[in-house]
Parts: structure tokens; C-alpha cells; sequence
């Protein structure tokens, strides 16, 4: 019985050692986020009064707290798994608005070329020229920072690498025999790109989906630890490190554990991204 494409993607994926470690990391750290009230005892708000030492300092990791706590004597395990929560939520909703932006743009552009196609990649060109970095730090600035909004920030700045890159196939593809062949029967533009230009679109899309994510990650990280991204007490990992910073030397895992997360799950979705594109674009097979 002949195995289905996704089947064989799939198969051919597991079968990659770094892939299948990402794949690993992402099922615990999507595992523990899911099942985070299980998983714990304490609620990752609440401040313990045995959460503290005598002088009023973090416990370092022991058996009734296996990462220690924070400076407000809460649970940082609980805090890092609830973290999860909020990375995966903004990764994956920020990643998926940026995907479904930078592929509208880029497909429009793409097929339909002259004022309209200009039009759109100058305005993608602009975007472009402002930091990523800087950008979302303005616009978190403006907008009051939440779960949400910063979602949305990142997805506006997010979108534009996408863009460009589905712009350039497109194009490639709008100009193919098959396409003009459509054409001259009459086919029309949304037949057009829905049954024909999308489909060879969706290997690059997965792709930049899949490494978006972990791009998403950082940026919102980075965000919540300049004190623009979510705000505490909803944990965070970013925020988690930017709340203990001052005892990094006198408590290191504080700022070492919630890092470690940030580090993995973004390796982990580089990994498998890197694997995918090397699956699904043919000129890259063999390469890995």
C-alpha cells in the first residue's frame, strides 16, 4: 500500500536525530503547559511563607521545591510551567497571524505584479528598514501591554521576511506554462491561486511557520524582560528572569532555569524547521 506524502514526511522526519530531539522538547514543554495544574501543587501566583529563607532570600532547589523559589517566595517551577502557557499561546497565535499577513502580501504582490504588486513590497521594504527589535518596542509602548496585544505587536513586525520570500515564489511560479495555460481557458484569479499557486506554496509556508515559532519566542522573551511584554503577575519566562535579575548571583537558577527553557524550546523548533525544509524543498535534500 503506497504511504501518503504527509505520512512520508513525517517518517522521513522522525527518522533525523536532531529533528526527533525537537520534536522531544516541544511534546514535554506542550505537555507540561497543558498539564501544568497536574503537575504541581501550587497556584504560580502564590507566595509562600516557608518560601523564604529567615533573611527573606529565594530557596535554592531542594525536595519540596525542585527549582527553588523566586524573590516573592512562589514556586518557580510552577511559574516556568505556567510560563509555557503564555510562550506556546503568543508563538503560535503572533506566528500564525504573521504567516497568514506575510503570505497575503506576498501572493497578491506576487501574481498580480505592476502598481499593486510595487505598492505592496515597497510598503514591505519599509517595514523592513525598522529593527524588528525597535518596532515592537514602540508598539508595545503605545498599546497597553497584555497576553494579546503583544501577540499582535509581534505578528506586525513578523510578517515581512515571510512576505518576501512568498513573493519571490510566486512570481516564479505566475510566469510557469501551467499557469498560463489557466489563463488562456479562462480560468479565473482565485481558481488560479487557490488550486495552483497556494499548493506549491504550502511546503515554504509550514517551513517559515515552523521557524517563526521559535523566532516569536525570543522576541516576546526579550520583550518581557524589558517590561513591555506580559505583565506580572501572568508568568512569563521573560518576565520571570526580568523579576529576579537582581539576585542572579545569589541566586542563579532564578535567572538559569527560565533561560534554559527560552534556549530549548527555540532549538527546538530551529531543529525541526531546519529538517522540514530540507524534507520538502527538493534542492535541499542530501544537504543534511
Amino acid at each position: 500500500m503506497p504511504v501518503k506524502p504527509r505520512a512520508g514526511v513525517w517518517r522521513r522526519l522522525v527518522r533525523r536525530r536532531l529533528a526527533l530531539l525537537g520534536l522531544v522538547i516541544v511534546a514535554i514543554v506542550v505537555a507540561g503547559a497543558v498539564l501544568a495544574p497536574w503537575l504541581t501543587g501550587y497556584d504560580p501566583n502564590e507566595q509562600m511563607f516557608d518560601g523564604l529563607t529567615i533573611e527573606g532570600s529565594p530557596l535554592p532547589p531542594d525536595a519540596k521545591f525542585w527549582l527553588g523559589t523566586d524573590l516573592l517566595g512562589r514556586d518557580l517551577l510552577t511559574r516556568i510551567l505556567y510560563g509555557a502557557r503564555t510562550s506556546l499561546i503568543i508563538g503560535i497565535v503572533a506566528n500564525g497571524v504573521a504567516l497568514f499577513i506575510g503570505t497575503l502580501v506576498g501572493v497578491v504582490a506576487g501574481y498580480f505584479r505592476g502598481w499593486i504588486g510595487s505598492a505592496l513590497m515597497r510598503f514591505t521594504d519599509l517595514m523592513m528598514a525598522f529593527p524588528a527589535l525597535l518596532l515592537a518596542i514602540c508598539l508595545a509602548a503605545v498599546f497597553e501591554p497584555s497576553l494579546w496585544i503583544v501577540a499582535m505587536v509581534i505578528a506586525l513586525v513578523n510578517w515581512v521576511q515571510t512576505a518576501r520570500v512568498i513573493y519571490t515564489e510566486t512570481s516564479s511560479l505566475a510566469e510557469r506554462e501551467f499557469i498560463d495555460a489557466e489563463r488562456t481557458i479562462g480560468a479565473s484569479a482565485p481558481r488560479i491561486l487557490f488550486r495552483h499557486i497556494l499548493p506549491h506554496l504550502l511546503p515554504t509556508i509550514i517551513v517559515w511557520g515552523t521557524l517563526g515559532i521559535s523566532t516569536t519566542v525570543l522576541l516576546e522573551a526579550t520583550l518581557s524582560f524589558l517590561g513591555i511584554g506580559v505583565q506580572p503577575p501572568t508568568a512569563s519566562w521573560g518576565n520571570i528572569i526580568f523579576e529576579n535579575q537582581t539576585y542572579f548571583q545569589a541566586a542563579p537558577w532564578l535567572v538559569f532555569f527560565p533561560g534554559a527553557a527560552i534556549l530549548a524550546l527555540a532549538l527546538a523548533f530551529n531543529l525541526i524547521g531546519d529538517a522540514l525544509r530540507d524534507i520538502l524543498d527538493p534542492t535541499q535534500r542530501g544537504r543534511a
